[in-house]
């Protein structure tokens, strides 16, 4: 197979997919088939099927790669420090428009920009943000799309750069509508919805196609399913049982408070380590939740000072060590309690010492909150979660412990 290398802004790199075993390749291409082949079950089209989350396993655990999916950054991948977007979607003519972002926390702000230049620059200035943000927090330094496009009997790998927009060669296209704006840069072409709040990128790939295999469809996928029910070789892949969403706010005041939380080594009294932190729980957490924490099986609503600590895997791989703590357990803290916010403030968020972090930085960023998946009582996985996901999650889940 002939290497492709792809040249970037500032570099180039060797594209995910060459650095990878032979055996890992073709074990890809073969489930990519065996899902194809039952697309019957899903729709009468000669295109094969593909459905994202499908597709997202399936590469994590062929690869090797970190699945990012539990969680909502820029990637949804990641492995040796290349950040990986996994997208699926129909080849057509090989050059269409696909989400990339949305921007829901920050429609207010964008609704009173005044020009379609002031909008477009503001997404633009968001967009990349965002990518670096996903960059801190997984520690890559290169990422892409990895693509699986889709066309009659057949299937299609195709890698290519995901770009930060080029805010020196904006400009608008010459063809507008009312509800969308669309521009490019020097390397790609991107159209915002306004009434959506999303950013498309136009993928234009049919010279990138790296594989091509095709995908024999089965006319009775149900009658094939019932003959392997015994003997399926099913991917292996392991779910956590449970999860939480808990905020990075006070969901009283909609404010990243100025002396607890993520703020915490701002507060009166003793002095502080300028990384001291903790993650809020609210209480009704330990009520709808008992027993996802060790401490509210026995402990709830007393002081969680002698409460077990356990193991948090962060979405760069490392692992730190955590506990709930202070009164009521409203408070997840890591051990040491300056691990955290070293990790959030200064590796993720950037910010220098003493500098307050705000409700106004996060709803840029477009994160508010975090998912903590639970393995078992020693091991759980931490993941970022957009903005407004506390608060879904909260109206799905609170009224069930009153």
């Amino acid at each position: 197979m002939i290497e492709l290398l792809y040249f970037v802004k500032g570099g180039s790199f060797m594209d995910f997919w060459q650095k990878q075993s032979v055996g890992s390749k073709k074990d890809y291409i073969e489930y990519l088939k065996l899902i194809g082949a039952l697309s019957n079950l899903f729709s009468d089209s000669q295109d094969p099927y593909l459905y994202y989350r499908a597709h997202e396993n399936l590469f994590c655990h062929v690869f090797d790669a970190k699945n990012l999916s539990r969680g909502d950054v820029s990637f949804d991948a990641v492995k040796d420090g290349v950040g990986i977007g996994l997208k699926t979607f129909l080849h057509g003519n090989g050059s269409t428009f696909q989400k990339v972002a949305e921007f829901n926390s920050d429609s207010d702000k964008i609704r009173n920009l005044k020009t379609k230049e002031d909008i477009v620059y503001h997404i633009a200035k968001l967009r990349n943000m965002r990518i670096s943000t996903t960059q801190n927090i997984t520690e890559s330094y290169n990422n892409i799309y990895h693509l699986v496009t889709r066309e009659s009997g057949k299937m299609n790998v195709i890698e290519t750069p995901m770009d930060k927009v080029d805010l020196g060669s904006l400009r608008l296209s010459k063809r507008q509508s009312r509800n969308t704006i669309k521009f490019r840069d020097n390397y790609n072409e991107y159209s915002f919805s306004l009434s959506k709040n999303t950013l498309l990128k136009r993928f234009n790939v049919n010279n990138m196609i790296i594989k091509q295999f095709d995908v024999d469809i089965l006319e009775d996928p149900l009658s094939f399913l019932k003959s392997k029910n015994n003997n399926s070789n099913v991917l292996n892949i392991e779910k956590p049982s449970k999860y939480i969403v808990l905020p990075l706010y006070s969901p009283k005041t909609q404010k990243v408070s100025e002396r607890s939380g993520l703020n915490q080594w701002n507060a009166k009294g003793r002095r502080r380590d300028v990384d001291e932190v903790y993650i809020p729980i609210p209480s009704w957490i330990h009520d709808v939740f008992e027993g996802f924490f060790e401490y509210s099986k026995e402990n709830k609503r007393q002081s969680a000072k002698d409460s077990p600590s356990f193991d948090v895997e962060l979405p760069n791989g490392k692992v730190i060590s955590c506990k709930v703590a202070q009164s009521g357990g409203k408070a997840l803290m890591s051990n040491p309690n300056k691990v955290l916010g070293q990790w959030i403030l200064r590796d993720v968020l950037k910010l220098k010492e003493r500098s307050l972090l705000t409700m106004e930085l996060l709803n840029d960023i477009g994160i508010d909150s975090v998912k903590l998946s639970k393995k078992n009582d020693s091991y759980y996985y931490l993941d970022f979660m957009e903005s407004g996901s506390y608060e879904e999650f909260s109206e799905n889940n609170y009224a069930k412990g009153n």
